[in-house]
């Protein structure tokens, strides 16, 4: 049976506030009236009356000894009737015809036959794409009410899931078994089998994780391609099945062990395996991509290193081969027989050094001269040549654009790769190099051009990579790496969402009104703050060369009162160890409700609950399963921990628990003193983790090896939404993401940002989904000023100004730019990679060109504020500064293990995070509920508390948390019910 608190079946909460019981449960004027018109007596009142506000907050009516203490004794208090009156019906008739009478006047229908055949046909739908039961329940749920029908037992729904759920499963599975072939079920039933010679069987090679992306570990990946390939194309059989599907059943069958998979019937077995297979297959098509751009990135920063090297060495170099040289000149002097020079010259070189040596030499000092490093790049690609020419043939590398030159260009490498000459004639298409490129690779000999084939290599894997990493080329059957453009809905599919989209966002709804509207727009903006430039010298003055300086806003500190009311807080905080702070809050919250197992169902575990709350402190506080189990009770082992951690908890859970305590968090008087959750900022900071992996780098501007982990925090301090992301990723990619991907209650409409948001791409991109960009900015000089027109000139602001915007693009686009949106709003593409493949220049991407020219208009007007409103700079960097501080705080949770992340696993790198993020959330939820505590506490003892002073404050406070001790929990121990009111006299 699945776990009714994973559902949204409507149940009575664990404790009531005030408010809540006031605003839910208190009868109305006109129920009130309708009672006395049907029940006789006191009792007879009071159970119509608890019957009808249950029925409204429930949708059914539940049994008598299930409704909370709390709620009878309000009603009986609204009514102003006797502790002596009880509820309960002598006669069932008279409860039956209670029932319908409470039916009849909310206007709900009975649930029977028609009730059930739309439970069914709301579960059959999302069935096709939903797998777990609690979400199928959820959906029945939804449905029924939307469809005014009463409720069922939960029960009964649970079974219709299940039933229909397996059903479908069933179909799928049966389907790939029938056009599955023998020889491979004896495939897929071989890499079950364990070998003799073998500890593990074959199965687990589909595990296996990717690492540091040096010569051996490409080999191995490629390697481990080809046998996956011997699976056939396993989306082949899969294709029935909807992708949302495939992934459930390939994390099934990735935390499963060969045993279990084993047990399963032969259909399912099969399918199971098959999702891991095309899921892994996908994956290691990304890890090629990632690997060949990584290493053609490391060869380009070892030629600038070498270039570098190659400066402080110059002069010894540049006299040792002028000497050569001259001993060169010298033995021809003394014999100049035509027969005996070359034996001679070589002589004189064989005592200076090997040819190879010397000509790299050449090649050094001519870079040198001409300041370019590229010719040096070749000595390192020497070692990894044959293996980036495995791992191209390998993919299956497209062109997303008419401009093929690049692959056509790979092509003719392909073909003479096993030549010995380094010459070859220049019949090779270039157009897509630069300059400097073209001039290292062509050389005129003997009035003839020639291409140098070796430095032809080098720059068409450095064009490769690039070009994936713009989506100009893409990678069939990737995940990452695919043609971005068949994510995006057809201009079919969005024309009818697009009215209500455009009306809703205040768009025209056709490319020329577009521009039209966004062109008066910028003349608008940039007429009001050219006029209001004259009293505004005291924020900003432009110099002479059009620059702007900024002037510095005042410092504001908080009074000697709120230093006072900082010591008294300080001083009554309660005592807590994080394991109870936990337990508290899910005791608050029950946000522990959606862990359990990939199945659905009821967890099987002993004391479930205490188990997700440890393994939550495990995890949330880095302590590992191992360090944690000493310190906790014998029966909690790390085999325990760790099984939870795999097997009940997954990224998507811990989204969604986070979420209850983000919404119960909105619900609490205090936050709305620090902020209205209309705005949130974005920022990351560097977490270490094992450097064996694909995703660790060493980031220049943290100083560190590992990831980024990267926040979302609403202005009143609490954490919306977390990724882990790679050093080597631009940050700006996943600023928006984290908005649309927040599925709370508190819903921004503003984002602040780290100077990562100066982008053109993601303003361009933020301004379509109506979302304020609003990015601290670094370096404003280094930063383009764009005019509407070229003819328009500004009397006080014109020197800002390089260009003019070109309308045209954005005109000719329009549709385009109403695709991309759209499908990311319809959930058919992800931020990241659209702007991941718009984040770097792509002359052939016309679409990054559309989205960079509208991300100069929105951008051009959002810093002319930026400089010219220093209340808009305050708010920025107070803003920003609250994700600083709430990276403080959580790193401060995330004690043990030395702070590494240690797994190479991306999946676990990112629950790591997700699990820290929630440790932090519950904290600051249950930081606020004692500092309300304490304030209204102070308030009655006769302390004055302003109202500024408590905007000043912060949940993030840590002297009263105890992180170290023993780790036990007590479930039994209730605290207190929560109110969340502050109350000050």
């Amino acid at each position: 049976m699945s776990s009714i608190d994973r559902t949204a079946y409507p149940r009575f909460k664990r404790n009531f506030s005030k408010n809540e019981l006031d605003k839910v449960y208190t009868p109305t004027l006109e129920e009130l009236k309708w009672i006395r018109s049907i029940a006789r007596g006191s009792s007879s009142t009071l159970n119509l009356m608890v019957l009808l506000k249950c029925f409204q907050n429930l949708g059914y009516f539940p049994k008598w000894n299930g409704i909370p203490s709390t709620i009878i004794t309000h009603i009986r208090n609204c009514l102003h009737l006797d502790d002596q009156v009880k509820i309960g019906y002598q006669n069932n008739r008279t409860l039956y015809r209670h029932y319908q009478f409470i039916r009849e006047y909310i206007n709900v229908r009975s649930y029977g036959k028609q009730a059930q055949s739309v439970a069914i046909h709301a579960i059959q739908q999302s069935a096709e794409t939903m797998d777990h039961p609690a979400d199928l329940v959820s959906v029945a749920v939804a449905e029924l009410v939307n469809q005014s029908y009463e409720l069922p037992a939960f029960s009964t729904l649970d079974r219709l899931a299940r039933r229909i759920r397996r059903l479908i499963n069933e179909q799928y599975f049966h389907n790939v078994m029938e056009q599955l072939p023998q020889e491979e079920r004896q495939h897929i039933n071989q890499l079950l089998h364990k070998d003799g010679n073998h500890f593990y069987s074959p199965y687990n090679r589909l595990k296996q994780l990717p690492k540091k992306p040096n010569l051996s570990q490409i080999k191995v990946q490629i390697d481990l391609y080809h046998w996956l390939l011997s699976f056939g194309d396993a989306n082949k059989y899969l294709a029935e099945i909807p992708p949302v599907k495939i992934k459930h059943f390939a994390g099934q069958a990735k935390v499963l062990d060969v045993q279990e998979i084993k047990d399963f019937s032969d259909a399912k077995r099969y399918t199971l395996v098959l999702s891991l297979i095309n899921n892994v297959q996908m994956k290691t098509r990304d890890n090629l991509a990632m690997m060949l751009m990584k290493r053609m990135g490391n060869l380009h920063n070892a030629g600038k290193k070498e270039l570098e090297r190659i400066r402080n060495q110059q002069r010894e170099k540049t006299e040792h081969l002028v000497s050569t040289f001259t001993e060169v000149l010298y033995a021809l002097e003394e014999d100049s027989r035509v027969e005996d020079a070359g034996q001679k010259i070589k002589d004189v070189l064989k005592a200076r050094g090997d040819v190879r040596m010397l000509l790299d030499d050449c090649e050094a000092v001519a870079s040198y001269h001409g300041n370019n490093y590229l010719p040096l790049i070749l000595k390192f690609f020497r070692s990894y040549r044959s293996t980036l020419f495995r791992l191209v043939e390998t993919l299956t590398l497209t062109s997303t654009s008419q401009d093929t030159s690049v692959l056509q260009a790979l092509d003719f490498i392909m073909e003479n790769h096993h030549r010995k000459t380094n010459w070859l004639p220049d019949h090779v298409d270039l157009s897509f190099a630069t300059g400097q490129w073209k001039r290292t690779v062509r050389v005129k000999q003997r009035g003839e051009w020639k291409i140098h084939r070796r430095h032809l290599e080098v720059c068409v894997f450095s064009y490769i990579a690039q070009e994936l990493k713009t989506g100009d080329i893409c990678v069939h059957g990737s995940e990452t790496y695919a043609d971005y453009r068949d994510q995006l809905l057809s201009w079919d599919e969005c024309q009818p969402m697009l009215e209500d989209y455009c009306h809703e966002m205040g768009f025209p709804m056709d490319g020329k009104g577009f521009v039209n509207q966004l062109k008066a727009w910028m003349i608008q903006k940039l007429k009001e703050v050219d006029y209001s430039y004259p009293q505004k010298e005291n924020v900003v003055t432009i110099n002479d060369d059009g620059r702007p300086i900024l002037k510095k806003p005042p410092r504001k500190k908080p009074g000697t009162s709120f230093k006072r009311l900082e010591t008294s807080i300080e001083k009554n905080m309660p005592e807590h160890h994080v394991i109870d702070m936990l337990g508290n809050v899910d005791y608050w919250v029950n946000w522990s409700r959606h862990f359990g197992p990939l199945s659905g169902s009821e967890p099987k575990l002993e004391r479930p609950k205490e188990r997700y709350i440890l393994n939550t402190f495990t995890h949330g506080c880095n302590l590992g399963p191992s360090q944690a189990a000493r310190h906790m009770r014998e029966n909690i082992t790390p085999k325990t921990l760790s099984f939870v951690h795999q097997r009940h908890v997954t990224v998507q859970k811990l989204d969604k628990a986070n979420q209850d305590i983000i919404n119960a968090y909105a619900t609490l008087d205090l936050p709305k003193r620090w902020g209205t959750g209309q705005t949130a900022a974005a920022d990351g900071t560097q977490r270490d983790t094992y450097e064996n992996n694909l995703l660790a780098e060493n980031h220049i501007r943290y100083g560190g090896y590992g990831g980024i982990a990267y926040h979302h925090i609403s202005d009143n301090y609490i954490a919306l939404f977390s990724h882990f992301i790679p050093c080597g990723v631009w940050e700006a990619v996943y600023i928006i993401e984290g908005l649309l991907k927040n599925e709370s209650d508190v819903q921004p409409d503003t984002l602040f940002a780290d100077t990562q948001g100066q982008s053109t791409p993601v303003f361009a991109l933020s301004y379509l989904l109506g979302i304020q960009l609003m990015p601290r900015i670094r370096n404003i000089k280094a930063l383009k000023f764009y005019r509407p027109t070229k003819d328009i000139a500004y009397r006080h602001i014109d020197a800002l100004f390089s260009d003019a915007i070109d309308w045209p693009l954005i005109e000719t686009h329009w549709q385009d730019l109403m695709r991309v949106v759209l499908s990311i709003q319809a959930g058919k593409m992800s931020s990241p990679l659209l702007l991941q493949k718009l984040s770097n220049y792509s002359r052939k991407n016309r679409l990054y060109q559309a989205f960079r020219e509208l991300g100069r208009v929105v951008r051009t007007i959002f810093l002319l504020f930026y400089i010219s409103d220093m209340d808009v700079r305050k708010q920025i960097t107070a803003e920003t500064n609250k994700v600083e501080a709430f990276h403080g705080f959580s790193d401060w949770l995330s004690f043990g293990g030395q702070g590494i992340i240690a797994t190479n696993d991306p999946e676990q790198q990112e629950k790591i995070i997700k699990y820290n993020e929630l440790v932090s959330n519950a904290l600051i939820f249950h930081n606020v509920i004692d500092l309300t505590n304490v304030l209204s506490s102070l308030s009655k003892e006769g302390y004055e508390v302003y109202a500024e002073d408590i905007s000043h404050l912060s949940p993030y406070l840590m002297s009263h948390i105890k992180r170290f001790g023993e780790y036990t929990i007590n479930l039994e121990l209730a605290p207190h019910p929560i109110d969340g009111r502050l109350v000050l006299d």
